[in-house]
């Protein structure tokens, strides 16, 4: 195989599909609670793009299972972004299992992204109209502070 066949889709853009029962009800709910408009749009389907990268939430008869995050937000200031969701009326998941708990909606997870300089990320998940299990992420950097507060 060439070397360029091995980097093939390295060089890909990716872009997220999420399955909506109801498109006008998903539209709403990505209007009205996370601040979102589709930057285009067909009939069955909403394009959305968030720092450059897009999403598309697509009309479908399949149910999605929301027993995994199908895409996340990385943001730079967590507890504002959940305050505001909250505030909007975005009610966030409660997780409890071995090697993640969620403490008022947000998990702390040590050893995320240590490819981009972090020891961890700060996290939290949240529905979307369709049962779609979206996430909220930040980074931790590298301090001499401990990960877990305590």
């Amino acid at each position: 195989m060439s070397d360029d066949a091995h980097d093939l889709l390295s060089r890909a853009r990716v872009a997220t599909r999420l399955p909506a029962g109801d498109l006008e009800r998903a539209r709403r709910f990505y209007a009205d609670k996370l601040g979102l408009e589709p930057v285009d749009e067909r009939p069955g389907g909403l394009l959305y793009r968030c720092g450059g990268i897009d999403f598309v939430v697509f009309r479908s008869t399949g149910v999605s299972p929301g027993t995994f995050t199908q895409m996340a937000f990385e943001v730079d200031d967590l507890d504002a972004v959940v305050a505001e969701l909250r505030r909007r009326g975005v009610v966030f998941e409660e997780v409890d299992v071995p090697g993640m708990r969620t403490v008022d909606g947000i998990a702390e997870i040590e050893g995320n992204y240590l490819s981009k300089g972090a020891r961890g990320e700060r996290g939290a998940w949240f529905r979307d109209s369709e049962g779609n299990l979206l996430g909220v992420g930040q980074p931790v950097h590298r301090s001499p502070e401990p990960f877990f507060r305590p």
